[in-house]
């Protein structure tokens, strides 16, 4: 590539200088190298939330680098890993699970490398903050072009970790989704794509705790009234339910891996 491309998922948030210096570390070893910052707002060691994320953006991320650190672990004996995908990619992360939604959507692994010990990292590594002694300079060097095998020590792809997510079901004509993801405005996506009814249909929503409401199945926010209950299309083309102008998650008391009944009252 002319101008080598780095994607950045964390969960470092920006109140303090994490995010800064890996991008200092990543200018050192690459300076042509154009950073895209996804997201730095993953709540606190969430590796499925940073992994549901990476797999949903992916599709519209430049064929690059993509460097993922939301790690709980750091410091154990959890490896560091760098992985090319089937469709070119390069991801570089912890192998907690972080990686492997997005891998899988770029067809898998096809190369694999340990980087607890790699060569391109930094003199002194820290046991608390390996994005910018490990994964930032691992990722930097790719970008510059080097080798994945100069990147570390080979390693077995089938022994990554993954992350599990639930799967929808039909019970009974009841649609029995699941909650994958709560953004900042509390929508909650649902793990259900093209789902069976239609727009404009009525729905009838119950929570795990047993609290049921209608919800209209709307293409868009505009296509219902304030404080409303509705079913849509996300932008990643995943069945979500929301409150126009309002807080469905907040309403619904609902969080990721909760799961809704759906049925046509």
């Amino acid at each position: 590539m002319r101008c080598p491309v780095i994607t950045f998922l964390s969960d470092y948030g920006l109140e303090d200088d994490f995010v800064g210096v890996c991008h200092a570390v990543i200018a050192g070893a690459c300076p042509e190298a154009r950073v895209i910052d996804l997201v730095h707002w993953v709540r606190r060691g969430d590796v499925r939330a940073g992994a549901v994320i990476l797999r949903e953006a992916l599709p519209y991320l430049p064929v690059g680098v993509h460097l993922a650190v939301v790690d709980p672990g750091v410091g154990s004996d959890r490896r560091g890993v760098a992985l090319r995908a089937a469709d070119g990619r390069l991801l570089v992360g912890p192998d907690n699970g972080l990686l492997s939604l997005a891998v899988e959507r770029a067809g898998g692994v096809v190369e694999a490398v340990d980087i607890g010990r790699s060569p391109f990292a930094l003199p002194y590594v820290s046991a608390t903050f390996h994005g910018r002694d490990i994964f930032a300079p691992v990722a930097a060097r790719l970008a510059g072009g080097a080798a994945l095998a100069d990147a570390g020590e080979p390693c077995d792809p089938a022994g990554l970790a993954a992350v599990e997510l639930p799967q929808p079901r039909v019970v009974d004509g009841v649609l029995m989704a699941h909650v994958l993801y709560v953004d900042r405005f509390g929508n909650a996506q649902l793990d259900v794509e093209e789902p069976s009814f239609e727009v404009g249909d009525v729905l009838e929503v119950t929570t795990a705790s047993g609290r049921s409401e209608p919800a209209h199945h709307v293409r868009t926010f505009a296509d219902a009234c304030a404080g409303e209950l509705i079913l849509y299309e996300d932008s990643y083309r995943r069945l979500s339910v929301a409150v126009n102008q309002g807080d469905a998650a907040a309403r619904l008391d609902l969080a990721v891996d909760d799961e809704l009944r759906i049925r046509l009252p």
